[in-house]
């Protein structure tokens, strides 16, 4: 489900400030089309947790950058031991 931004501010509950400066940290990152921005489940699901950093766990800005880095990079090694065990499997 794509959502534009004004849907996404509805459904993630932040304000706009906070969201320019999530996207422009990079936080953030939704696909662009002609018509603006459009947010994914992802983007929503990376908003709740930075906000459960920031609200319940008082993670600071440097932090959540590192967190979401290491989020970030776990997803990406499971996603190549998915694709190395299909790969074992067609052997």
């Amino acid at each position: 489900m794509r959502m534009t931004k004004q849907e996404f501010l509805s459904s993630s509950g932040i304000q706009v400030q906070v969201l320019e400066l999530w996207l422009e940290q990079r936080w953030l990152v939704p696909e662009e089309a002609e018509a603006g921005l459009l947010f994914g489940e992802i983007e929503l699901a990376r908003a709740h947790l930075i906000r459960q950093l920031k609200d319940d766990l008082g993670a600071n800005d440097a932090g959540i950058d590192v967190i979401l880095h290491l989020v970030d990079q776990i997803h990406g090694l499971r996603r190549v031991l998915t694709e190395l065990r299909e790969e074992i499997k067609g052997r």
